[in-house]
């Protein structure tokens, strides 16, 4: 006898299911059986997944799903006697089952959601062919029918099957998890099967491996219920029953049937499904007349654009034309390229920016004259074949930047192009990482937060961390973990759902483009009218399907609205395609370290690598994106680069045919594309084997890195190369594949950050009004951007009812804030005033504002935040006296509003004009204070517009570590920094021994954190830590959770707080003669700032008579005695 499990719920029944496919495929071999089915409930996101697993282990997969049924028609959103929905397991016999299947699935979502994706009776009549049917677990429509009493009902229900699925494909299902229930529901299905010789199948409702994960199952429920263990009505499973049971336990629990058990292993048998991966599934390009093939209509569109990229046609150009189009004849891509084009063609006709090209496709000279990239590869040495490789058959990949705004539009056209049911984006699924895992099983558990958070603050905060890394990596993790038992009991849990997938969601970027409606091939869903694949991006690729990625970067949307503004600023069409790439006044600022708002040069670690580098043009900011990574960064390669760069190193080449290849990069090998070189000059490679021995090293597989090692070897002794020497140099460069980087990918944002800084640079004001628009709902960005603003001497004017648009738009030469940034002005609001605006011109008063707008999409409260961030400064009324008026114009404009709708009086008299004077003016209320107006504008705008409470404190913090950069600069939890900001808010708590402390944010230029102030430093600070006081603060960061926060110390008012200096000698200089000079200097600038001098590794305060006053000039005096490096203050 043989037995199959037909009904198993796999970790893709999403919370429900625990069982993990490997594991699943691993225990069903183990139990000696050679078939096992996915079931889950009524979705297939793991069909490819535990396919692939199967195959790989010598398991037979069965392919199918346990789908929900609605009681009626699946269009109608009702229960039916108290029912929504029943259960059905339905399994793919053969292919044309399979695509049954998945069209069944994508219509439940399409047209049968109702709590969950529901089929009915009249899909099922349709798309029954090659599916067997099961009659399901006690959920399902007959079983539900004999609990009721209804043998009629349910003896009529057999028959409907039948007649659907045909007496062969359709089984009664017995299950017995020990429920009363399942034995009424056996013995009538025994009954059933007898009289109309139908066949029993004997199943377990599989949700999880083996018999002790029950327990872990269940905390799996209460997570995805939200309930805790100890809750009396949650949702839990009869009994620890659900697992996958051997062919032993199943025969024993029925003895009685063993036909239903012999029946399973028939029934798997039967059911032969294969998925043909790594077949290219490429949709049709429609093809112009006169042209009989994708591969002709590639070159003529390729011929045609030569002479508008290159002046002068070589040799060398028509070579590299020839060779990639006959790569890609031979490989079957052209009409991929055809497809990208095309919708490239038409955003760019349509006015949304394309980016300049991503990823290894910028080395490919198609790409570049058909405008997918805008990249010269022969100017920049860039590599075909490390875009697509002839002698490694794989999907070729571009991945494209749209601006942020209309990718959308883009996505449109392809739908209108190739037929909305051919396109669709992919899903992604968020997995439960180790922190995640211990805060759930914590709440479900029932402990406190407190509890909760002291485990998590030792779990390392690193990216991708795993609970097994960390009990191995954190020794006080470990040691919490041995010692503490309800700890270990958590953690032992956590790591039995870390992993888990969680949710389904959509992909940022992922779109699909399908030859065939992707619903008979791929089960599909919907969101906001377009189709989402259930398969994720890596299963869809293998799956053969055309998949792309669409990406929105924020920094094209800038650019086009700098390029907008500067038509409107100066009348200059500008085309950031023919910008110069050499330009002095872009490299000066970049030589300067000023790269705020540039692209991907902001953080102060690449701002000091860029000014290292001190770049002239473009070609100098390539090597950048590539070397400010962690590899390189760590492996000392950024210095030998700079030392070479600049002439302080000289650069050794380890053999003479390698000084070509590695000559721009000062003998550094830092672009994959190198790699490749190397291997082609020395050893004799071609550059698609290049290719291949490079991703060996990457994957560090170590019998394919030999074998690739010793054809390497070989190669070079043919040259002449000693083995030592090849020896060496290939160990190298698989020591190098870790920090390798695409060359091609980084000129592509070279030039991007390149563009940005030129626009900066020749159109600051343009440029920032773009930057801030693009961030106008990101309201943490928005303070920083405004300092820079300030720094580049840019003026930041507030809203203004007269002259503000939606978003941010440029006047006089200042930067004007756009309307939608204002708090509870709705977009209808703006529509309204920018309409009345244009039809009757500017508003006069307060009356006349509150007269002319639809008062239903301007309320009181929207007004309120427009007169308290300054919107209607430009009528000459001050803010304080129009809020006092407020109320007295609001009753006044409806007045006025009500005449003319009574025809009793024009709207805009002279009388009228003269009672707005009276209504608008009040000498009785004071004028609102500077520091007021700035409260009101952080108020109503989220921002300080006109100034900043901290404007009179930039020295002091110039000394303080800035809380934006603490992300960047705190290496190690507890680390000790002082900051210096402005309290935005303060929220006292009691202690559990009656002691206060206090949560706080405290914010800068650059950013906001929370504070935490214990009761000692509470009680001693207790009159400066109220909302709106600057201080500075002392503490320790705490990097556990998901942002860092503080722990505070020791706090100072800033207009007490002293900054120190901290003075480093350098041990090579004469000290009685260096502190000759420092005393001068010390004369020369007294004070009260504390001075400290480092000596033999301690740090040494010097006595009051040596203190200074802290002043620029004073640092400037010891930075250019000491040196930069020398002098810190804070």
């Amino acid at each position: 006898m043989a037995f199959a499990h037909l009904h198993v719920h796999t970790e893709y029944s999403l919370l429900d299911g625990a069982s993990r496919v490997k594991e699943l495929i691993r225990r069903t071999k183990e139990l000696g059986m050679d078939s096992v089915a996915i079931t889950d409930h009524g979705v297939m996101y793991g069909a490819v997944r535990f396919y692939k697993e199967a195959k790989a282990q010598g398991i037979h997969p069965v392919i199918g799903c346990e789908v929900y049924l609605a009681p009626g028609m699946r269009q109608e959103r009702a229960e039916v006697d108290g029912t929504r929905y029943y259960h059905l397991i339905l399994l793919a016999e053969n292919e044309t089952g399979y695509r049954n299947l998945v069209e069944l699935i994508s219509l439940a979502n399409i047209e049968g959601y109702y709590y969950k994706p529901r089929i009915d009776k009249e899909l099922l009549r349709q798309y029954h062919d090659g599916l067997i049917a099961l009659s399901a677990c006690v959920a399902g429509e007959i079983p539900q029918a004999i609990l009721r009493g209804n043998s009629e009902r349910a003896e009529a229900l057999v028959a409907e099957y039948v007649e659907i699925f045909g007496q062969d494909n359709f089984f009664l299902e017995i299950q017995d998890h020990g429920l009363p229930e399942e034995k009424t529901v056996n013995r009538a299905l025994r009954e059933l099967a007898k009289k109309y010789d139908i066949g029993l199948v004997a199943t377990n409702d599989v949700h999880y491996v083996h018999a002790n994960d029950s327990e872990f199952h269940d905390i799996l429920l209460c997570v995805q219920t939200g309930r805790t263990i100890n809750d009396p009505d949650r949702m839990r499973f009869s009994g620890p029953d659900y697992y996958l049971k051997s062919e032993e336990e199943m025969a024993a629990l029925f003895a009685d049937y063993p036909d239903a058990l012999e029946n399973t292993a028939k029934i798997a048998a039967r059911c032969q499904v294969d998925f043909t991966f790594g077949e290219l599934q490429l949709p049709f390009y429609p093809l112009p007349e006169h042209f009989e093939s994708d591969d002709a209509y590639l070159r003529a569109l390729c011929e045609e654009r030569l002479s508008s990229r290159y002046a002068y046609v070589t040799d060398e150009i028509r070579t590299r034309l020839d060779y990639e189009l006959d790569v890609i004849h031979g490989m079957g891509y052209a009409s991929y390229f055809l497809i990208v084009w095309d919708f490239i063609n038409y955003a760019r006709g349509h006015g949304v920016e394309v980016g300049p090209g991503r990823g290894s496709a910028a080395g490919s000279i198609v790409a570049y004259l058909l405008g997918i990239t805008n990249i010269d590869p022969l100017r920049y040495a860039l590599l075909f074949e490390r875009f697509l490789n002839p002698e490694r058959v794989s999907m070729p990949d571009i991945d494209i930047d749209f601006d942020d705004i209309n990718r959308g539009r883009v996505i449109s056209y392809v739908k209108e192009r190739y037929g909305e049911d051919h396109v669709a984006q992919i899903a992604t699924f968020g997995t439960m990482g180790a922190k995640g895992a211990i805060r759930d099983v914590g709440r479900v558990l029932e402990m406190s937060f407190s509890e909760v958070s002291a485990i998590n603050k030792l779990v390392p905060a690193e990216l991708n961390i795993t609970l097994e890394r960390a009990l191995k990596e954190s020794s006080d993790f470990r040691r919490l973990y041995d010692e503490d038992e309800s700890v270990r009991r958590v953690i032992d849990l956590a790591r039995r759902i870390e992993g888990l997938p969680r949710n389904i969601s959509i992909h940022a970027a992922g779109v699909v483009i399908a030859k065939e409606p992707l619903a008979s091939q791929v089960p599909v869903w919907v969101s906001e009218g377009t189709l989402v694949t259930e398969f994720d991006k890596d299963d869809v690729e293998a799956l053969g399907l055309l998949k792309m990625d669409f990406l929105g970067l924020r920094t094209l949307t800038i650019i086009a609205d700098t390029v907008r503004h500067v038509r409107a600023s100066h009348g200059i069409d500008l085309d950031v395609d023919a910008i110069p790439l050499v330009d002095e006044k872009t490299s000066q600022m970049l030589c300067n370290g000023d790269t705020g708002a540039v692209f991907q040069m902001e953080s102060a670690g690449m701002t000091n690598l860029v000014k290292d580098l001190q770049p002239k043009g473009f070609v100098d900011l390539i090597p950048t994106v590539a070397l400010y990574r962690p590899g390189p960064l760590g492996s000392g390669m950024v210095t030998d680069f700079i030392d070479g760069l600049h002439g302080k190193k000289e650069v050794v080449y380890m053999h003479p045919l390698l000084e070509p290849i590695l000559k721009e990069t000062f003998g550094v090998v830092l672009y994959q594309e190198q790699v490749m070189q190397i291997v082609q000059v020395l050893a004799g490679f071609s550059l698609g084997q290049a290719d291949l021995l490079r991703r060996a090293m990457g994957k560090k597989k170590h019998d394919l890195l030999m074998a690739q090692k010793e054809i390497f070897l070989q190669g070079c002794a043919k040259n002449g190369i000693e083995a030592s020497l090849a020896n060496h140099i290939f160990d190298l460069l698989t020591h190098f594949a870790d920090y390798g980087f695409n060359k091609s990918h980084s000129a592509a944002y070279g030039l991007l950050a390149w563009q940005t800084a030129y626009l900066k640079a020749h159109y600051p004001v343009e440029f920032m009004a773009g930057v801030l628009t693009s961030i106008m709902d990101k309201t943490d960005k928005i303070p920083v951007y405004i300092q820079l603003c300030r720094q580049m001497g840019i003026k930041i004017l507030p809203p203004d009812i007269n002259s503000s648009a939606a978003t941010f738009g440029i006047e006089d030469g200042a930067i004007r804030f756009g309307l939608a940034a204002v708090r509870n002005v709705g977009e209808n609001a703006i529509v309204s005033m920018e309409r009345v605006r244009a039809e009757g011109g500017k508003f006069r008063s307060l009356v006349d504002f509150c007269a002319r707008v639809d008062m239903r999409a301007v309320n009181k409260r929207a007004l309120e935040s427009l007169i308290k961030c300054g919107a209607f400064d430009s009528i000459g009324t001050e803010r304080n006296q129009l809020l006092a008026s407020l109320d007295a114009a609001m009753q006044d404009a409806a007045r006025r509003q009500r005449d003319v709708l009574s025809g009793q009086g024009g709207l805009f008299g002279e009388e009228t004009m003269e009672e707005v004077q009276q209504i608008a003016v009040s000498a009785d209320v004071p004028p609102s204070t500077a520091r007021e107006r700035l409260t009101w504008e952080k108020e109503a705008t989220g921002f300080y517009i006109t100034g900043h409470p901290l404007d009179d404190y930039c020295d002091t913090l110039s000394a303080l570590l800035s809380i934006g950069e603490i992300p960047n600069t705190v290496r190690k939890d507890r680390q000790l920094v002082r900051i210096g900001g402005i309290l935005t808010s303060t929220k006292r708590f009691a202690t559990k021994k009656g002691d206060t402390m206090l949560f706080a944010e405290l914010e800068d230029f650059s950013g906001k954190i929370e504070v935490t102030v214990f009761p000692r430093v509470f009680y001693a600070h207790v009159s400066a830590l109220e909302p709106d006081e600057i201080i500075v603060v002392e503490g320790r960061v705490d990097t556990t959770g998901e942002e860092p926060k503080l722990l505070a110390e020791e706090i100072w008012r800033m207009n007490e707080y002293r900054s120190s200096f901290y003075l480093i000698p350098q041990t090579t200089v004469d000290r009685r003669t260096l502190w000759t000079a420092m005393q001068e200097i010390f004369a020369a600038y007294p004070g009260d700032h504390p001075v400290y001098v480092q000596s033999e590794g301690r740090w040494r305060r010097l006595g009051e008579t040596y203190w200074i006053d802290g002043s620029k000039e004073a640092q400037s005096a010891l930075t250019r005695l000491m040196g930069e490096s020398a002098v810190k203050m804070r």
